[in-house]
C-alpha cells in the first residue's frame, strides 16, 4: 500500500466525516438551519422543505446547489446562516494532526461548505494551520463535489497535478471524479466497517484515517 502512495506529493481532504467523526453530528446543527432557511425563503411547511433538500442533494450535489438552480437564492446568506453552529463539543485528535503533519508535500482540505467554516472545525479538531491551503465551495463558484467542473476549478487554483494527488473523503460519489482525473482514491469511513469490493473508483477503504495515513508514510 505504501508503493501506491510514494508519487503522492498533493494530499486533499474533505472535511466533513473525514476529519471529523460523524459522531461529533455537525450536520444535524447544520441540517436543522438548512430546513429553517428552506422553510423560510420558499414559504414552505418543514416536511415540503426536508422533501425538498433531500432532493436537491440528490440531483445536484447539494442543498444550496438546488436552491440556487431552482429558484435562484444568493448563495452568500445561506452559506452563512447555516454553518453558524456550535463546535464546543468537538475535541482535539492529536494522532490524526501528528499523521497529516509528517505527510510528505502539500496539504489541503476542500469541502462543500465555506472555507471559514473549515478553519473554524480545523481549529475545533486542532488541525490547525497544518494545511497549506483551505478551499470552500465558494472558491468553485458556488458549484459543489461532485461535479466535475468543481474540482477542476479547485485543482487548477491549487496547482495540484492530478497524477501526483490523492483525495480523502466520506461520500463515494465525490471520488469518481478525482478517480478519473487520475488522483488516487480513499473512502473514509469513521463509524462503519470496511465492506469490500469497492466501487472501481475507491482505490482503498478505512475506518481510521490517522492509522491509514501512518501505514502510507
Amino acid at each position: 500500500m505504501r508503493d501506491s502512495f510514494s508519487h503522492v506529493s498533493d494530499w486533499v481532504f474533505d472535511l466533513d466525516n473525514t476529519l471529523y467523526p460523524p459522531s461529533d453530528r455537525l450536520f444535524d446543527q447544520i441540517a436543522v438551519k438548512m430546513t429553517d432557511y428552506v422553510m423560510r425563503t420558499l414559504n414552505v411547511a418543514q416536511l415540503e422543505a426536508d422533501h425538498l433538500r433531500d432532493q436537491y442533494w440528490s440531483l445536484y450535489g447539494t442543498t444550496l446547489a438546488g436552491l440556487m438552480h431552482e429558484h435562484s437564492i444568493d448563495p452568500v446568506p445561506f452559506l452563512q446562516e447555516v454553518h453558524d453552529i456550535s463546535l464546543d463539543h468537538m475535541s482535539a485528535d492529536p494522532a490524526l494532526a501528528s499523521a497529516i503533519r509528517n505527510l510528505p508535500g502539500r496539504k489541503i482540505v476542500y469541502t462543500n461548505g465555506t472555507a471559514p467554516y473549515a478553519q473554524r472545525v480545523l481549529q475545533a479538531r486542532g488541525l490547525g494551520g497544518l494545511f497549506d491551503q483551505v478551499y470552500g465551495v465558494e472558491d468553485a463558484n458556488f458549484q459543489p463535489k461532485p461535479h466535475e467542473e468543481a474540482y477542476r476549478m479547485i485543482f487548477a487554483k491549487a496547482g495540484l497535478d492530478p497524477s501526483r494527488a490523492a483525495m480523502f473523503e466520506d461520500d463515494p460519489r465525490n471520488l469518481r471524479a478525482p478517480h478519473a482525473m487520475g488522483l488516487q482514491t480513499v473512502l473514509v469511513t469513521p463509524d462503519a466497517p470496511i465492506q469490500t469490493p469497492h466501487a472501481a473508483y475507491i482505490h482503498y477503504q478505512t475506518h481510521d484515517l490517522a492509522e491509514f495515513l501512518t501505514q502510507i508514510i
